[in-house]
């Protein structure tokens, strides 16, 4: 029962992490109809700069906001070169192979950067594990929830309580609306990329001290946190962060039962359940174009 136990907190920091992801996902689609599949290098970015500036110096919590302060920056520029240009000449598929070609520019970069090899991150907290409930959990992984739910409450205050956020959801609504009311839908479809970013980098600087850290980390991530995004649904931040701790669970149960060969399948069996009987996802409430 506690090694049970002890997995179940393990998953749900993972699904957590990938939750923060998925919710970067659903951050561009609601604005813009598009998704970011660079989404998972973003993470990694934030990692390794996340990585360099406490190997310089700088303090672990004062890392962080520059860190979700580069993300910003990547991410208005991932909108602004690679995304912007499709919207205009309304290119179903631009985008798509736009994102994916940024990612692995970024990929790239990091690996002439910092190189190929997977670096270790300092943990800011201690190391040893702490016994809650009648099992051991991380200090590190306790922060990943906390700051994972932290990061997408703000976000949400943001759009429901601030003038900018309800012209996030009004370009949401109806995006020719919003327009005709005077909103600048095109600088919304930007900041919510810079946003989407933000969120992936912050959680990037999250998880580095809880693995190794390196150029390839973020192309399993962002696939699983799409995975997440379907599952839950675009269109339901509940469903993200259900779906992210289902994920989560379901990888560290059947990694230490079965084999870490097999921690994939259940995830992806669960994606293609949805597909087939839920397509908008389980806590979605229309249907979504898949891409």
């Amino acid at each position: 029962m506690e090694i049970l136990l002890q997995l179940v907190y393990s998953g749900i920091a993972l699904g957590m992490i990938y939750a923060v992801i998925a919710f970067g996902y659903q951050l561009t689609f609601q604005t813009s109809d598009t998704l970011n599949f660079g989404q998972g290098d973003a993470l990694m970015l934030g990692a390794m700069v996340g990585l360099s500036l406490v190997n310089a110096g700088v303090n672990y919590w004062l890392m962080l906001p520059i860190v979700i302060l580069f993300g910003l920056v990547q991410g208005s520029l991932v909108e602004r070169i690679g995304v912007a240009p499709a919207i205009k000449i309304k290119s179903e598929f631009g985008w798509i192979m736009s994102t994916i070609a940024l990612g692995i520019i970024a990929k790239n970069v990091a690996e002439n950067v910092w190189g190929r090899d997977d670096l270790k991150f300092p943990s800011p907290l201690p190391e040893a594990p702490m016994h809650f409930l009648g099992a051991n959990v991380l200090p590190m992984e306790v922060l990943v929830v906390f700051g994972a739910v932290a990061m997408m409450l703000a976000v949400e205050f943001f759009n429901r309580k601030t003038i900018y956020g309800k012209a996030v959801v009004a370009t949401f609504n109806d995006r020719d609306a919003a327009k005709l009311m005077g909103i600048n839908t095109s600088l919304v479809i930007t900041f919510s990329y810079a946003l989407s970013s933000a969120t992936a980098g912050f959680a990037g600087a999250l998880i580095a001290p809880l693995t190794l850290t390196g150029a390839t980390m973020g192309a399993v991530l962002g696939l699983k946190a799409f995975a997440v995004a379907i599952i839950g649904g675009l269109t339901s931040g509940l469903g993200i962060i259900v779906g992210g701790v289902i994920l989560g669970i379901a990888e560290t149960t059947t990694g230490f039962y079965i084999s870490t060969g097999y921690k994939d399948v259940p995830g992806l069996v669960l994606l293609l359940m949805v597909l087939a009987l839920k397509p908008a996802g389980l806590f979605g409430k229309t249907a979504i174009k898949k891409v």
